[in-house]
C-alpha cells in the first residue's frame, strides 16, 4: 500500500514535468518565436508546480512511509533511497528559486538565438552573465566539498568531481596529443566531396533510413529540425530527437542522426514500468553520452557499417559520390584535424573542444572569469588546444546551445561518455566476437543485446563507475579508448 502511494505521488510529478518539456521540444522546434514571453511563464509554472509537489511535506512522508515497508523488494527500495535523495537535495532549492531560474533559461534561450542569428555574443551576455549568477547560487545553496563546480557536474553524474575530471583529462591528454601528432605524419584523407551541395529533402531521408537500421522506433519517436541537435523523452515511448541539414556539408546531418539516435534508442529502452521513478531514468549524462558515442563513433564511424551503408548512400547521391570507393569514404569520414565546432570534430580533437568548455566553466563558477571575457578566453583557448583562430561568435563561443539552458557541469560528460562507449565497446566484441560482421549486414541484433542487458534495463540502479565495472569488469579506464583509437588509425 505505501508503495504503491509513492508510486501514485512520483508519477503525478512526473506527468507535470513531461509536460513542460513537452513545451520546451515545441519551443525549439515549431512554436512561433512572438509565443516566447508566455512560453517561459507557462514553462516557469509547471516547473515551480512539479517542485512545490515534490518537496511538500504530504510528498515527504509517502515517501517516508515507503522507505520504512520492510516487504519492499531490492528495486522498489532502490526506486524509494533515490527518490529520499532527490528529496533531500531539491529541498535546499527553494519554490521560487527554481521558478526564477526557468524564467531565466527561457529569456537566455531566445537571447542565444538572437545573439547566432546577429553573430554578436553581446546580445546574449547579460542574459547568460543572469544564468552564472544563479548557477553559483545553486552551489552554494546544493553544497560541495572542495569547488563550487562539484555541485553542479554531479547534477549529471552523480559523485562526478573536479578532481576526479582533471585527473581523466590528464592521463588522457598527452596520449591523445600523442596519437594526433602520429595520425598527421600521416597522408592526409580527402574529405572535399562530402562539402558538395546535398539536397536537403534526400539528406533528410537517409538520415531516417539510418535511424530505422539502428532499430529506433518511429511509433514511439519522431525527428525535427532544431538550432542544435538534442533527444527529449516524455515515456520510453515518446523519445523525439532533432537534427539540423547543411546543404553543403553532409556530415552536419548525418552524425547528428546517429548521435541523437544512440541517445533515443537508451530512453526507449528504459524500462517502461518504472515510469516516473528512478529505475525508469537513464543512469548519468556520462553513461548517456557513451551511448551517443558508441554509435557514432565506434559503430558509425567503422569501416562495417558503411561497407553496408555505402551502396544506399550512391544511389541517393550517385554525383556527389561518383569515383568514391568505402575505404575513401570510411577514411573522410575518420579524417583528424583541428576544427571550430565541437559537434562536427573528429573524435580525437573533439575532446580538446570539450576541455575547453569545461576550464571556462570551472572558471565562471568559481567567480574567476567574467560573462564578458568569454569570448576573449574561448579564442585564446582554440589557439592553444587546438591551433585554430576563430573568425567569429557564431562558429566560436556561441555555437552550443547548453549554456542558454542552464546546463552548466554538463561538458565532461561528452568526453567521459567517449571513454565509457569505448570500453563498452570492447566487451561488446569479447562477447560477440562476430558483431563486426554483423553490422557489415546491417544487423545490430548484437549491439542491442548487449546494450539491453549492461545498460538500458537498469535505470539509474547504479552510478557510473558501477555500472561500468558490472558490464566491462573494471571501473572507467582510458586504456580502451587510447587501444580503440590506435587499432583505428594504425592497426
Amino acid at each position: 500500500m505505501a508503495y504503491q502511494q509513492y508510486i501514485e505521488a512520483l508519477q503525478k510529478i512526473a506527468d507535470i514535468k513531461y509536460a513542460s518539456a513537452v513545451l520546451q521540444w515545441d519551443q525549439e522546434t515549431y512554436m512561433p518565436p512572438a509565443g516566447a514571453h508566455f512560453r517561459g511563464k507557462q514553462i516557469a509554472t509547471l516547473a515551480e508546480l512539479a517542485h512545490e509537489k515534490f518537496t511538500s511535506a504530504a510528498t515527504e512522508q509517502i515517501i517516508v512511509n515507503a522507505l520504512a515497508d520492510e516487504t519492499l523488494t531490492m528495486a522498489q527500495r532502490t526506486n524509494v533511497a533515490l527518490t529520499f535523495e532527490d528529496l533531500q537535495k531539491s529541498k535546499k532549492l527553494s519554490t521560487a528559486f527554481v521558478g526564477k531560474m526557468s524564467e531565466a533559461i527561457n529569456q537566455s534561450f531566445h537571447a542565444w538565438i538572437a545573439a547566432r542569428n546577429e553573430n554578436n555574443f553581446k546580445v546574449f551576455e547579460a542574459p547568460l552573465q543572469v544564468i552564472v549568477a544563479l548557477k553559483q547560487e545553486e552551489a552554494a545553496l546544493l553544497g560541495y566539498a572542495d569547488h563550487p563546480y562539484d555541485a553542479l557536474m554531479n547534477d549529471y553524474d552523480k559523485g562526478l568531481t573536479v578532481k576526479a575530471t582533471d585527473q581523466i583529462f590528464a592521463d588522457l591528454t598527452p596520449q591523445l596529443t600523442h596519437i594526433i601528432d602520429k595520425v598527421k605524419q600521416q597522408p592526409e584523407a580527402d574529405n572535399s566531396f562530402l562539402h558538395q551541395h546535398f539536397p536537403k529533402q534526400k539528406q533528410w531521408d537517409f538520415g531516417l533510413k539510418l535511424l530505422t537500421d539502428m532499430q529506433y522506433n518511429f511509433n514511439a519517436g519522431r525527428q525535427d529540425v532544431s538550432e542544435h541537435p538534442f533527444t527529449t523523452n516524455f515515456s520510453s515511448q515518446d523519445v523525439r530527437v532533432t537534427t539540423r541539414v547543411d546543404e553543403n556539408d553532409f556530415s552536419n546531418m548525418l552524425w547528428s542522426c546517429i548521435h541523437e539516435g544512440g541517445h533515443a534508442l537508451y530512453e526507449q529502452g528504459l524500462p517502461d514500468t518504472e515510469y516516473g521513478l528512478p529505475l525508469g531514468e537513464y543512469c548519468s549524462l556520462s553513461i548517456h553520452e557513451s551511448q551517443s558515442r558508441l554509435w557514432e563513433n565506434c559503430i558509425g564511424r567503422s569501416l562495417p557499417f558503411w561497407k553496408n551503408n555505402f551502396p544506399a548512400l550512391k544511389k541517393v547521391f550517385p554525383k556527389q559520390c561518383k569515383g568514391v570507393k568505402p575505404k575513401r569514404f570510411y577514411a573522410a569520414i575518420n579524417k583528424v584535424t583541428p576544427s571550430l565546432i565541437r559537434t562536427e570534430a573528429d573524435e580525437l580533437t573533439y575532446h580538446f573542444h570539450v576541455i575547453i568548455r569545461y576550464e571556462i566553466e570551472k572558471m565562471l563558477i568559481l567567480g574567476s572569469l567574467k560573462v564578458s571575457d568569454i569570448p576573449q578566453v574561448w579564442n585564446s583557448l582554440y589557439k592553444k588546444y587546438l591551433g585554430v583562430n576563430v573568425p567569429d561568435h557564431k562558429q566560436g563561443c556561441l555555437q552550443d546551445v547548453h549554456w542558454s539552458h542552464g546546463s552548466f557541469g554538463y561538458f565532461a560528460t561528452y568526453s567521459i561518455g567517449s571513454l565509457y562507449a569505448a570500453q563498452f565497446w570492447e566487451a561488446i566484441q569479447l562477447q560477440y566476437p562476430t558483431v563486426s560482421k554483423q553490422i557489415a549486414k546491417g544487423d545490430y541484433v548484437q549491439v542491442l543485446e548487449w546494450l539491453n542487458k549492461n545498460i538500458y534495463r537498469f535505470g539509474r540502479m547504479f552510478t557510473s563507475d558501477e555500472l561500468c565495472k558490472n558490464a566491462t569488469g573494471s571501473k572507467l579506464d582510458s586504456a580502451a579508448f587510447i587501444n580503440y583509437a590506435n587499432n583505428k588509425y594504425f592497426g
